[in-house]
């Protein structure tokens, strides 16, 4: 039994008799008027019959099963069977792919974030030896002047 079937209950249509009500003065009727047509009202009853399944076949299957079946349908031919199951299995390979795209999408983003974040660590690290180069230059030359009490 489909987990998404649905069931329409046979309906009995019911015919209410007509009163006639010939000499009833509404505000909008008047004395002439021709009958209007029998009311009816309808009474639904589950049945537990499953002929409704027998007489159309295809009426309460899914999706999946009408496009692809179950492989023991006598009506299909093999290779249709074996075409089927090749494009889902080229479905499955295109949503593998796209997984594997995405991945490879967050590595090169990631790769592309370290390489920068190394950039600026090099580019800070080139900045503070320039200060150091510079600092030890002013020392140098302050020590160039030293020795007046050279031997």
């Amino acid at each position: 039994m489909p987990l998404f079937s649905s069931r329409r209950p046979e309906e009995e249509v019911v015919q209410e008799p007509v009163q006639d009500k010939r000499h009833s003065h509404s505000l909008f009727g008047s004395r002439h008027r021709t009958p209007s047509p029998p009311v009816t009202t309808r009474s639904s009853t589950t049945t537990s019959s499953r002929r409704s399944d027998a007489s159309s076949p295809s009426r309460h299957r899914s999706v999946l099963q009408r496009t692809f079946g179950h492989g023991n349908n006598p009506d299909v031919d093999p290779s249709i069977v074996q075409a089927r199951e090749r494009v889902m299995q080229a479905e499955t390979a295109e949503r593998d792919a796209d997984r594997a795209l995405e991945a490879a999408r967050i590595r090169v983003r990631e790769a592309r974030a370290e390489v920068k974040r190394l950039e600026l660590e090099a580019a800070e690290e080139a900045r503070l030896a320039k200060i150091k180069q510079y600092h030890a230059r002013e020392v140098s030359k302050r020590g160039k002047q030293l020795g007046r009490h050279d031997l």
